[in-house]
């Protein structure tokens, strides 16, 4: 349904993607792909707002803070501070996967808690966000 909506489609569907909702936009940008979109365009739409969603998480990080966090996750004291200890052991730098289902999300939200520059982590999680949607429309046969 959303492929219908093209571009527009093509942004929701990457923005829902990277907040804490169950969706991907895998199936939106190979249907719009296979209708003939531009993949510089797909890429350019995907990435800003697969970048925008992760923001989305990073705010309600710093806005809810490791207390508020806890409860909208409902993760233990301990499991918490277990993924602070990842995220402090491989660094910054592991926002280049804030695209990998499951933990991205979460990472994203850890950040803003534990209050990563807002510059750095938009470097980041856009370099891997591109990458990943780049990655995906070069397997797409042209």
């Amino acid at each position: 349904m959303l492929e219908s909506l093209g571009l527009l489609g093509m942004f929701v569907s990457a923005f829902l993607a990277a907040t804490i909702l169950p969706l991907g936009s895998e199936a939106v940008m190979i249907a719009l792909y296979h209708s003939g979109y531009s993949p510089a365009a797909l890429w350019l739409v995907a990435t800003v707002a697969n970048v925008a969603g992760s923001l989305v998480n990073y705010v309600i990080g710093r806005t809810a803070g490791r207390p508020g966090l806890k409860a909208l996750l409902k993760v233990s004291d301990t499991a918490f501070a277990r993924a602070e200890q990842h995220y402090r052991r491989y660094g910054t730098v592991s926002l280049c996967f804030a695209w990998v289902p499951v933990i991205g999300d979460p990472l994203t939200m850890l950040a803003g808690v534990i209050n990563v520059p807002l510059a750095i982590f938009l470097v980041l999680v856009t370099l891997g966000k591109g990458l990943r949607y780049w990655a995906l429309l070069s397997l797409l046969p042209t």
